[in-house]
């Protein structure tokens, strides 16, 4: 687990909560203090815009945001009813995802839920388990779905040059690189897939651009290919931001592994790979 990942679990795990049933939720007005949220009128706000993206996304609302009303002490035995939800980890990454990305702690939150939503269905103790090459496969697994919903998203915005688009993510991701330019850094030979020659920290990096440009392509309703290219650009320059504030290490940055994923499920037939 690298340092970012423990902030995170410090973070977020501390206010998780489960329930007799094994499932996990967070309240949201607990998440709210977290998130540096002063206002509950405020961080309502941010609630019904993360229910939106629910709802344009195809997702049953009422599993992910649950309303949790509840009595508070005022003192002198007075008692006052407040509105409460408990939340999915997928509902915690949409509010994530619709906050004030000028919090540091909303970046944080945003990579923690954006990969924590996509291992819920793995047991932890099976997850820390694998190996790197296996999360790197898992990763990548993970990257493959989300380009999948991206380009189903990009079409219906009016993209048809998927190459121009999916470059304008990777430019603002890699300082101005495009695919062309991070395989050659790589020393990759033609047409190697970039992806399969990323560690798991740059897949994390680029499922994070992607799963956010896939988001605000719904949430704003973007149409028209220049549009949804300055979009895909401007998230991945803003991803590289995050990283900056952070203090990570900057995508280009990170090594190279010595061997493709091509090659090492060639080479090594009992590594395990989820889907």
């Amino acid at each position: 687990m690298n340092e970012l990942e423990k902030i995170n679990e410090t973070i977020f795990e501390s206010i998780k909560h489960v329930d007799e049933d094994g499932n996990e939720y967070w309240y949201a007005r607990e998440l709210q203090k977290v998130l540096e949220y002063t206002e509950w009128r405020k961080f309502v706000g941010v609630i019904k815009k993360a229910i939106n993206s629910c709802k344009a996304s195809n997702y049953v609302t009422s599993d992910h945001f649950v309303g949790a009303d509840k009595m508070i002490n005022l003192g002198k035995g007075g008692q006052r009813k407040v509105s409460d939800y408990k939340l999915s980890r997928y509902a915690c990454y949409l509010i994530a995802q619709n906050g004030d990305s000028r919090k540091k702690v909303i970046a944080l939150a945003q990579t923690y839920f954006a990969i924590q939503t996509r291992k819920h269905e793995l047991l932890e103790q099976e997850y820390n388990n694998l190996t790197d090459d296996e999360k790197r496969f898992y990763q990548r697994d993970l990257t493959k779905k989300g380009n999948y919903s991206l380009n189903q998203t990009a079409k219906k915005a009016g993209v048809k040059n998927f190459d121009k688009f999916h470059n304008a993510g990777y430019k603002g991701l890699y300082n101005g690189e495009t695919a062309n330019d991070i395989a050659k850094r790589k020393g990759l030979r033609y047409r190697e897939d970039i992806l399969d020659n990323m560690g798991s920290d740059e897949l994390i990096a680029n499922l994070f651009r992607i799963s956010q440009t896939n988001q605000k392509l719904i949430n704003d309703t973007v149409q028209g290919e220049g549009n949804a290219n300055d979009v895909h650009y401007n998230v991945g320059k803003e991803v590289r931001n995050t990283i900056k504030r952070i203090g990570g290490t900057m995508p280009e940055d990170l090594p190279t592994p010595d061997k493709s994923l091509k090659e090492l499920k060639k080479e090594n037939k009992d590594l395990i790979i989820i889907k």
